[in-house]
């Protein structure tokens, strides 16, 4: 008996195991969204409105939409008319005629023309533009990583941080977004050609950072991690230079960010939530039970950088 018990306890596993197999859905998506993605800012420059067509599970490119009439309506009764682009499903602002003013509200108007079989007409809700604060600071420390306490396993990098205080208390939802360049030299090439090249990279953020005070008794943030940069990384090897965007952003657009993060970085284990449409600020005027996806953003933008700043670990 006790042999028998001992090979069942054996074998169990590899039972368990061979139950474990790739699952795949099949999904059947007859409904197609339209995908609104814009931004308006207080700085000089040309701003931009994204079309396009939400996109069935398991594909990964977008499908654009173009041929549509996009404008912007301020809260004074002006109206911005956006121009598509060469690249199709891409609406540019007129940068000589059009410039974000805080305090004003504004609202994205666009009509699909011919571009959809409905013809439908959509718009945003309308969104002020609140004044964003600067960021007071932007420095770095060096930190060391642990996996656990009971781990020895270590990293080793630098972190950035920002300060920034609104005394008036007025913006409360913060968005941020960086660039980041660095400098550093290639290793020998197998003939000794061209040894030790300098290259320099440029990267954009893809991670969502935003943040609310509005539980706090001051509009004020201190420490505030942007970023970490791991020793393992060549990015700190020799020069490194970093400029934030600091945004201010309304309520609702701070819940829209929350909730794309949540589902973002929670999903593909088992017991990860499932994804699900967040729900924007457009709408369809013809019929409001239409879903739209995307947001239209107005925010008021202050940016901070450190030019070749050369990083120690030591």
């Amino acid at each position: 008996m006790k042999v028998i018990r001992h090979t069942s306890v054996l074998i169990m596993p590899l039972i368990i195991a061979g139950f474990v197999e790739k699952f795949i859905p099949s999904v059947v998506e007859t409904q197609f969204n339209i995908v609104v993605n814009g931004l308006i800012t207080n700085q000089p420059e040309v701003y931009i409105v994204r079309l396009s067509w939400s996109i069935p599970l398991g594909i990964n490119t977008t499908v654009p939409l173009g041929g549509c009439d996009v404008k912007v309506h301020d809260d004074l009764g002006n109206s911005y008319q956006f121009a598509e682009s060469s690249i199709p499903g891409t609406y540019l602002s007129d940068s000589t005629t059009f410039q974000g003013v805080v305090g004003r509200i504004y609202t994205l108007h666009i009509n699909t023309n011919n571009a959809t079989p409905t013809h439908h007409s959509y718009q945003s809700l309308p969104v002020e533009m609140k004044a964003v604060p600067p960021i007071d600071s932007l420095y770095y420390e060096k930190v060391i990583i642990k996996e656990s306490t009971l781990s020895s396993n270590v990293e080793e990098g630098c972190q950035i941080y920002l300060n920034t205080f609104d005394p008036g208390g007025t913006c409360r939802f913060y968005r941020w977004d960086y660039s980041e360049t660095w400098k550093f030299y290639t290793p020998y090439n197998p003939n000794n050609i061209y040894p030790n090249q300098i290259c320099w990279i440029s990267n954009n953020s893809k991670n969502i950072e935003v943040k609310s005070t509005s539980s706090l008794s001051e509009d004020r943030l201190n420490r505030y991690p942007i970023l970490f940069i791991s020793n393992l990384t060549d990015r700190l090897s020799t020069r490194y230079s970093i400029i934030v965007n600091q945004y201010s952003i309304s309520e609702n657009e701070f819940a829209y960010w929350e909730m794309l993060e949540d589902i973002s970085e929670d999903t593909g284990g088992l017991y990860d939530k499932i994804p699900f449409s967040i729900p924007g600020n457009m709408l369809c005027v013809e019929d409001p039970r239409e879903q739209v996806l995307g947001f239209f953003s107005v925010s008021s933008r202050t940016s901070k950088g450190s030019i070749s700043m050369k990083i120690s670990l030591d």
